[in-house]
């Protein structure tokens, strides 16, 4: 039977992403504490423009401008976001665990998933299947105020064609 029921979607739940491998999304690592995931398609679009007038436009295809923003510093999510490395040294009580970032590092694509639990029930997830943080990526350390890891890019359609889905579960699933 198809769901009928309108959702509507209400608060953030839950966000991972995930380092690509061709269309192949790695190990999804959670974006503690998920604040925020705005999301807009977008179209570059060229005209056609012949006695004064426009004649046709013709669109490049969609893309999607993102942003995230999560309370913390997750040092995987980080990763993921931003390329880099990241080595745990030292056994307890004396460990360390140090993100590094080298010049010739590049930025990953990565997948992300966002989950909103809808009032009318269920849940509502977007997908968007190939990212890359074009952006800044960082968070500010402030008197007063915890981290949040903010990041901002595009999302490009993968190997499969795919730009991004919405998804609709009559019952809510958790990310996996």
């Amino acid at each position: 039977m198809p769901l009928t029921v309108i959702p509507l979607p209400y608060g953030l739940r839950d966000v991972k992403i995930a380092t690509l491998t061709g269309d192949t999304p790695g190990t999804f690592v959670d974006l503690p504490n998920s604040q925020t995931f705005s999301f807009a398609e977008n179209e570059d679009f060229t005209e056609l423009r012949g006695d004064d007038k426009i004649a046709a436009t013709h669109g490049s295809g969609p893309s999607v401008n993102w942003t995230l923003g999560a309370g913390g510093l997750s040092f995987e999510a980080y990763k993921i976001l931003a390329g880099g490395a990241i080595v745990e040294t030292g056994t307890t009580p004396n460990q360390l665990k140090t993100y590094s970032k080298l010049g010739a590092d590049i930025r990953p694509y990565f997948q992300v998933k966002g989950q909103v639990i809808s009032d009318s029930g269920g849940d509502v997830w977007c997908v968007v299947y190939k990212c890359k943080a074009e952006g800044e990526i960082g968070g500010e350390f402030a008197d007063g105020a915890f981290f949040i890891t903010g990041a901002s890019g595009r999302g490009i359609p993968n190997l499969a064609d795919k730009a991004y889905d919405f998804l609709q579960h009559e019952t809510a699933v958790t990310i996996t």
